[in-house]
Order: C-alpha cells, then structure tokens, then sequence
C-alpha cells in the first residue's frame, strides 16, 4: 500500500510538470514581449535554469504589476512547488517502504 502511494504522488509530479511546461514558456514569451528589463534578470536558458525557478517561487514576478504575468506565473508557481512537494512525498513513503517489512 505504501508503495502504490508513492506512485500515486510520482503521478500527480508528473501531472504537475505538465502544467508548469505549459505555463512557464508563456510566463517567459509574456516577460520577453513586454518586459525585457524583468526577463533580463532571468537569463539565457530560463526554463531550466535554478535561478529562474528561485525567481518564480519567490513570486519577484509580482514586482511587474502586470495582471497579465501574474496569471501565467502563478499557476506556472504552483505546479512547480506541487511538484517538489509530491516527488519528495513519493520519495519519504519509498524510504518508509524500506524500514517496513
């Protein structure tokens, strides 16, 4: 049982990192397009890049004032932390398996 339940939080990770490929690139073409100085910030390779992540979780998106960015950022934030939160879940119940006979 602990294991299908490891499972299930390694799907809803990857449900997570569906969303967040959805709407981080919009996040990014939104900051390209009318925020060239805040997509500076992020550099090259900003949808892989740690810092760009570190940027969004820490919601610095909000500094724009732009109703607009916040709507793509946001939902584009939350998938990324559930992710986190669901593979470190996944991975506690995985270890939990193993001391558990």
């Amino acid at each position: 049982m602990i294991l299908f339940l490891a499972l299930t939080f390694v799907g809803i990770a990857i449900s997570a990192l569906c969303a967040f490929a959805i709407f981080w690139p919009l996040a990014l073409v939104h900051l390209r397009d009318r925020h060239p100085a805040l997509r500076g910030e992020l550099g090259e390779a900003a949808f892989v890049a740690p810092a760009a992540w570190n940027w969004l979780l820490r919601q610095r998106y909000r500094g724009a004032g732009d109703r607009n960015l916040d709507g793509l950022a946001t939902p584009a934030r939350v998938s990324l932390l559930i992710t986190f939160a669901a593979l470190a879940c996944a991975g506690l119940l995985w270890l939990l398996s193993l001391l558990v006979p």
